[in-house]
């Protein structure tokens, strides 16, 4: 596919600072074992893509939301050990078992009807809830955890191989949050031990996310569930990041036209940019149905040639505009970067998403399927993936 058939709007995934990312993840883990989370479609990166690049590395588990993601990667060739994180309807077990993928257990309900539904036996792990609230076994007890995890594990056709939970407030330095992170971690593990003293064998506890990889890593931990650090993101737009990490996804575009527009003229739907004199406008073909949000109108700048330019009015569907007045050079047809490098100025994902209030997660993870992803390795097109191109 020739490259000006992308010209529109792409994501451009730079799979050699995907390497250096794992490998400088791989470095501060020391004996913690890399279980790459590559769900989201990889958080918009491309799972099976993703999947594949650190699986030749020598990844051997990932992570996955649901049945349908793990299944897409088995499909693809993944090799190693698939770990759904949420959880899946009892009705599936045995597809589970069928494709040695390993199901999460969320509470004694699940696994009850796990348990009852399975033909064959599953391979699991038990979600431990150690303060996120959110899902799984309650740790508050950790004696009695560790009883709810023993009679889950002696239940029939259930494997439980593994125990884990989530830390709410890893990607916080503050004092009171440390503090609760660390007794989430002791709250998980004293529930693990009160369950091995009861005869239970894990092959893998784990509590480490992205963040609890990188600021509260535990050698305890067998995994550490690598996410949003392996793109280059942040797990908070805040944090000041301790290892080189870089970005992998860029969003590119192009200028469709530019005009002069006068003193009075207003640009986009509302209004909402007047023009205060002569302004040049240049129209960018993208929008927020391609994933880039209508929240950032009147906050968003974009790179041309190098140069900065502010938004200009509101970001349509399928559109947006930028004020280039004053910039050098700029002509129809130039390359717009939107989120990535251009000469020596930079916009990142976590730059957008903390000037309307989110997270970087969001805005990758919003990249749309209308949009291609461009492979890139060596600073050549290996690859390029257009959803569209499959009914």
């Amino acid at each position: 596919m020739e490259h000006d058939l992308l010209k529109r709007v792409r994501a451009e995934i730079d799979l050699d600072v995907a390497e250096h990312n794992l490998e400088v993840l791989k470095n501060i883990l020391g004996g913690i074992k890399p279980a790459c989370v590559i769900k989201a479609d990889g958080y918009g990166h491309g799972d099976t893509e993703i999947m594949e690049l650190y699986q030749n590395m020598g990844v051997d588990f990932f992570c996955v939301s649901n049945i349908d993601e793990a299944l897409r990667i088995r499909k693809a060739g993944c090799k190693g050990d698939i770990l759904i994180l949420s959880w899946s309807d009892p009705e599936y077990s045995d597809i589970l078992a069928e494709n040695d993928i390993i199901g999460s257990v969320v509470s004694m309900k699940h696994a009850e009807e796990i348990s009852a539904r399975a033909s064959k036996p599953v391979r699991l792990h038990i979600k431990l809830d150690t303060g996120m609230s959110r899902v799984g076994i309650s740790a508050s007890d950790p004696a009695k955890c560790g009883e709810d995890i023993a009679k889950i594990a002696s239940m029939p056709n259930i494997r439980a191989e593994g125990v884990f939970t989530h830390l709410a407030v890893a990607d916080s330095l503050s004092g009171n949050d440390i503090l609760f992170t660390k007794e989430q971690q002791r709250r998980f593990f004293a529930a693990a031990e009160a369950a091995e003293k009861l005869g239970v064998r894990f092959i893998h506890k784990h509590c480490l996310n992205s963040a609890g990889a990188i600021f509260h890593r535990d050698e305890r931990s067998t995994l550490a569930r690598l996410g949003i650090v392996l793109y280059g993101l942040k797990p908070d737009n805040s944090l000041e990041m301790p290892v080189d990490l870089a970005p992998v996804m860029e969003l590119k575009s192009v200028i469709s036209q530019i005009k002069t527009i006068h003193k009075g003229d207003t640009v986009s739907y509302g209004r909402t940019y007047t023009a205060d004199g002569d302004r040049v406008i240049a129209t960018i073909p993208c929008g927020y149905a391609d994933g880039y949000p209508r929240l950032l109108s009147g906050k968003n700048e974009v790179l041309i040639n190098g140069q900065r330019a502010k938004g200009a009015g509101r970001i349509c569907m399928d559109q947006m505009m930028a004020d280039i007045t004053g910039l050098d050079g700029i002509s129809e047809g130039d390359e717009v970067t939107l989120i990535g490098r251009d000469g020596n100025e930079m916009i990142t994902a976590d730059d957008l998403a903390a000037s309307f209030g989110t997270i970087g997660y969001e805005i990758v993870c919003g990249i749309s399927r209308r949009v291609p992803r461009v492979y890139k390795k060596g600073g050549k097109i290996v690859a390029v993936k257009k959803y569209y191109d499959t009914p």
